[in-house]
């Protein structure tokens, strides 16, 4: 099949819509169920090179989890942890196959940004993780494949409404890309560029000590960035994105804005977040919104009399901020990864604020020196890539 209609393109009043191959090829995507859209496609493309790379670079089954064409969420398909089992709603329907942690993992970095997602495997869906998937709100899934019993449980999904696309993984783009803008075609060669060990291999800091997980984490944000709307930052923990920062004019808010999600995950391991009481009946996504709420400076709205009622069974303590300040204080051992050169050492000091100790980014600043001073400062190590990884 060479082309194929959508629904309509970014909004409905955006008709006709398609994709299709110019060349007269077939399409390396078939839909499997429902029916996509334009901006379901520009997450499943996107999403589907960003997995197919992490696991090419790590050897380890990798998921993500996209909205708006830049992820909310990556991930490598190690273990979970039993907090990490509870703060991601893992229901006791099975062990869990490596991608389906890759997957749990990748939507668990920002679960109110998931929200209504678009799912990314590397590997073959299998009924694991299609059972995890069918729980949370998602819009689609893409993968290189599905067993026949994930394929059933996902087809159920929405009532049968759910989009589920397979692609082929041996599809390899044309070297070449063109786009219009309001009728101008723009062309420029696909960024083909490889992230791998090599990449970081230039420890600028007086700290060269970068200890293989540490690696492993560079190369997860990097990967991740790829494929996030510039500017961005992404910070990373044991193979897992836990704050992505996107399409910011400014790079400062970049790091600021992923920091802050890195605090949030953080924050909900805190043993008064992992304590709480839900009223029965409180589905997932309003557990993730009564979180988001607890944990932030407008506790009240979930906390207030005749309030605390609709979301708990008991009357949550208030987690202070002189107790978040805290508990985030012991955060440590984070990558932090960015799309350009840091032009200031401001970066490197909000970084520091949630735990990190390893840098990856190109360098190339005119103030390259007082960044490396700044990252001296705190101990950590930094590796200059030499490359920037805009995308758009």
């Amino acid at each position: 099949m060479n082309e194929l209609e959508l629904k309509y393109g970014c909004n409905p009043n955006q008709k006709p819509s398609r994709i299709f191959m110019k060349d007269g090829s077939d399409l390396p995507v078939t839909v499997l169920s429902g029916k996509p859209g334009y901006i379901n496609f520009l997450d499943a493309l996107n999403s589907w090179q960003l997995v197919k790379e992490l696991k090419e670079a790590t050897g380890l089954p990798a998921a993500a989890s996209f909205k708006h064409v830049s992820p909310a969420g990556a991930a490598v398909g190690t273990p979970l942890t039993d907090v990490e089992r509870q703060i991601y709603f893992v229901d006791d329907e099975g062990e869990l196959s490596p991608i389906a942690c890759a997957y749990i993992r990748a939507r668990g970095a920002d679960r109110m940004s998931s929200y209504g997602d678009w799912a990314a495997l590397s590997d073959v869906c299998d009924a694991r993780t299609a059972t995890y998937l069918k729980h949370e709100v998602s819009d689609g899934v893409i993968a290189p494949g599905y067993t026949d019993e994930a394929l059933e449980i996902l087809r159920s999904k929405k009532g049968g409404k759910y989009n589920v696309v397979r692609i082929d993984p041996d599809y390899v783009c044309a070297p070449v890309e063109d786009k219009d803008v309001f009728g101008i075609t723009f062309e420029q060669g696909h960024n083909f560029f490889r992230i791998d060990r090599e990449l970081i291999s230039n420890i600028v800091t007086a700290n060269k000590d970068v200890p293989e997980q540490a690696k492993i984490d560079m190369i997860v944000s990097l990967i991740t960035l790829k494929y996030t709307q510039s500017n961005s930052v992404c910070y990373v923990k044991n193979g897992q994105a836990i704050g992505v920062g996107a399409g910011q004019q400014s790079r400062v808010h970049c790091t600021r804005l992923a920091g802050n999600k890195a605090d949030t995950w953080y924050l909900r391991q805190h043993p008064k977040v992992l304590g709480l009481k839900f009223a029965e009946e409180i589905r997932r996504a309003n557990r993730d919104n009564a979180i988001d709420v607890y944990i932030s400076d407008e506790h009240d709205d979930v906390l207030a009399e005749g309030e605390w009622q609709k979301w708990f069974a008991e009357k949550p303590e208030v987690l202070t901020r002189e107790e978040k300040a805290a508990w985030i204080a012991t955060q440590t051992d984070v990558t932090l990864g960015s799309d350009a050169f840091f032009p200031f050492g401001d970066n490197v000091e909000r970084a520091h604020k949630s735990g990190v100790r390893y840098i990856a980014e190109p360098g190339g600043s005119i103030r390259d020196d007082n960044v490396i001073e700044t990252a001296d400062k705190y101990g950590m190590a930094m590796a200059f890539t030499g490359m920037r990884l805009f995308h758009h």
